[in-house]
């Protein structure tokens, strides 16, 4: 489709490389980490991930928004997109599935999403690849303009950006997923209080799906809070953001440790092991994607599984009595870790996917039997 005037948009880099293409979403100027993800289906997941927040995420599939959009397949809380911009390749001119309630452009525009299509996302990803993640603006502006704009943009190191999704009260979750291969025993009722740092839905139903009551609570709250409502665990989510500018949250879950059984999910994993006196550190560019492969050290077991992190734990500082279970079998970074005395154990990854392979799902029955039922 030949650009006009009006539509042509821009994203630019702040290492001043532009990609121009055509504006659609929100006609306006979105900043924001430029980062990749590899997966080829959930584009909706991708976008309601509050993982996501403060980045421009841009998609390597070829065509996105074929099936349009439908409130189901949200997995953020509130039901809204969580990312700060969207790069395609080509957005589809048409949306048909049963399930379909609106298309992905008037979604984005709804909500006040900027989005660009027509973008050679090869030569972007390659780009990320080999420069490393990098603040962007994108939208309908003059390019000088979207220079200046990412290059005054705060860097992701150091970002406490937890603040911006975590809910502002505490709320009860019954809503199952239904997914045959984690249904707990009926009556079980263990009750997780999950601290949410930027939790997907999926986690949530995965609880209720392996037979848990589940309480989820603002990550300001505090370990005495969280003991006070006697759960039976304690569940440590994903969220967006630097974890070692989490420092509440870290302080928590130090406060926590060896009281009750701890499951970390991503920034969980991440939160803990800073907890237990470990480091984390920014890769060059991230994993995200539902095709990551991980290595379970214990089963020699390769699983094909789901992330969405820019931060790692450094497993050269892992103190003792913390073993490091899972690894990446691209770059070997850390993926897992446990702490057998403390009954804590955590994943880089995301067992519950949405979207992505079931290959992980295990990991919540391995938390039901470490609280005891």
């Amino acid at each position: 489709m030949a650009l006009s005037h009006d539509d042509s948009a821009h994203l630019v880099l702040a290492d001043g490389t532009v990609f121009t293409g055509r504006g659609f979403g929100a006609r306006s100027v979105s900043i924001g980490e430029a980062v990749f993800t590899t997966t080829t289906t959930g584009y909706q997941e991708v976008l309601t991930d509050p993982s996501f927040y403060g980045q421009i995420v841009v998609m390597t599939a070829a065509q996105i928004g074929n099936v349009g959009v439908n409130r189901g397949d949200s997995e953020a809380v509130g039901d809204v997109p969580r990312v700060a911009g969207f790069v395609v390749s080509e957005a589809s001119p048409m949306a048909s599935n049963w399930r379909s309630e609106e298309t992905l452009d008037a979604y984005l525009k709804r909500h006040d999403i900027v989005a660009i299509t027509d973008v050679d996302t090869r030569k972007l990803t390659r780009h990320l690849r080999d420069h490393g993640s990098q603040n962007g603006a994108l939208g309908i502006a003059p390019i000088e303009e979207l220079l200046k704009r990412a290059k005054s943009a705060p860097s992701m190191n150091g970002l406490n950006l937890v603040k911006h999704v975590t809910p502002k009260s505490s709320f009860s979750w019954d809503e199952g997923g239904g997914d045959w291969r984690v249904i707990g025993k009926p009556g079980s009722k263990r009750h997780v209080v999950a601290i949410d740092f930027g939790m997907k839905k999926n986690i949530l139903r995965s609880l209720v799906d392996i037979g848990c009551r589940v309480t989820v609570v603002p990550a300001s709250t505090s370990a005495a809070d969280i003991l006070a409502l006697n759960p039976d665990g304690v569940f440590l989510s994903n969220g967006p953001g630097d974890p070692a500018a989490v420092t509440d949250g870290i302080a928590t879950i130090r406060h926590l440790l060896g009281k009750k059984p701890i499951f970390g999910i991503c920034l969980g994993h991440q939160l803990l092991a800073l907890a237990l006196g470990a480091k984390t550190y920014k890769l060059k560019f991230g994993h995200r994607g539902a095709n990551q492969p991980v290595l379970d050290k214990a089963t020699g077991r390769v699983e094909i599984t789901s992330q969405n992190h820019g931060f790692c734990v450094d497993s050269e500082t892992l103190p003792p009595g913390v073993i490091s279970t899972h690894v990446h079998l691209n770059d070997r970074t850390s993926e897992g870790l446990s702490v057998p005395d403390m009954r804590a154990f955590s994943v880089q990854y995301h067992p519950e996917a949405a979207a992505g392979p079931h290959d992980s799902l295990y990991l919540f029955e391995r938390f039901s039997a470490l609280m005891g039922h």
